[in-house]
């Protein structure tokens, strides 16, 4: 948590200079010519533009990287592997995969989205996420620690089957994806913002519907693992409790999770859905991917009560 607060902290004062970057401005004019004109004191340089020339625009904004960024990405690199060890370490402790309550799941599940940003860094540069991906994962691992935190203990009867290994690992990547998602989602409001308002903050990344593509190719891929997830459960508890389907609680959340989120790639695929409306629904289901854990863990009874509190 430590290291991760470091990253947190770096990320943050890279966005503080992306906020100050201004636009690279780039001359569109025909070439332009240098004559030499002699002085007493040296020769000078002069630049002479034909009047017909285009006008000064600006260009695109690429900034360079900042020291601030690579010292957060390492931070976290550091953080990750001291994170996956961690959570290794406990499985191990336990003779098991770690992710049987909400403690280890919160340790597999945080792991499992800073890893998924990490890859994703191959595809994409999202380093103006780390900020949100710190941060968010420093919040879930303090609650995890402080609130969530039980001794190991044996797994309950329903719980010891192979299956528990596949569904809430592919859960927690379907999670993983769906988070980076939302947090694209949140730039993408606060960029056309920004444009529509005038306003200077994060003016050097990408503009907001390149934000918007990139949200939802994550989001599809989340969208095809938490679809497994569902499929998986359901075969689950036909072997654990006799059907597949018995609207518990939890049940019924993976399903709205599904619907919400199978609802939002109909609708900005077959009916145009951009801009606003798309992120808000994406931001939508990410808050009941939130709730499903939480609330649901803690305040509802039912079969998945495995919170282990």
């Amino acid at each position: 948590m430590v290291v991760y607060a470091f990253a947190f902290i770096a990320f943050t004062l890279d966005l503080a200079r992306r906020a100050s970057t201004r636009r690279v401005e780039v001359s569109v004019a025909a070439p332009v010519t240098v004559a030499a004109t002699t002085a007493t004191a040296g020769s000078t340089a002069v630049l002479d533009r034909p009047d017909s020339a285009a006008p000064v625009t600006p260009g695109p904004e690429v900034p360079a990287r900042s020291r601030a960024a690579r010292l957060g990405m390492s931070f976290t690199i550091i953080a990750w592997v001291l994170h996956v060890g961690g959570t290794v370490l406990r499985g191990v402790a336990a003779g098991r995969v770690p992710w049987a309550n909400m403690f280890e799941f919160s340790l597999t599940a945080t792991a499992i989205i800073v890893g998924v940003f990490l890859v994703v860094q191959l595809w994409q540069d999202l380093r103006f996420l780390g900020a949100y991906v710190a941060g968010f994962v420093l919040i879930f691992l303090g609650i995890a620690t402080t609130n969530f935190y039980v001794d190991v203990v044996p797994l309950p009867p329903a719980l010891q089957s192979g299956w528990l290994v596949i569904h809430v690992f592919v859960a927690s990547l379907g999670t993983g994806f769906y988070g980076l998602g939302a947090a694209l989602s949140v730039v993408q409001l606060v960029q056309q913002r920004r444009m529509a308002k005038g306003l200077r903050f994060i003016a050097s990344v990408p503009d907001p519907d390149r934000l918007e593509t990139m949200a939802y190719r994550l989001i599809v891929v989340g969208f095809v693992f938490w679809t497994f997830t569902l499929m998986a459960g359901a075969i689950w508890a036909e072997h654990a409790w006799g059907r597949y389907w018995g609207w518990d609680t939890k049940e019924v959340w993976t399903f709205i999770i599904w619907t919400i989120y199978a609802g939002y790639i109909h609708a900005r695929a077959t009916r145009g859905w951009r801009g606003s409306r798309s992120a808000t629904l994406a931001l939508i289901g990410f808050g009941a991917v939130l709730f499903n854990f939480t609330i649901v863990n803690l305040f509802f009874k039912g079969l998945h009560s495995y919170s282990g509190l």
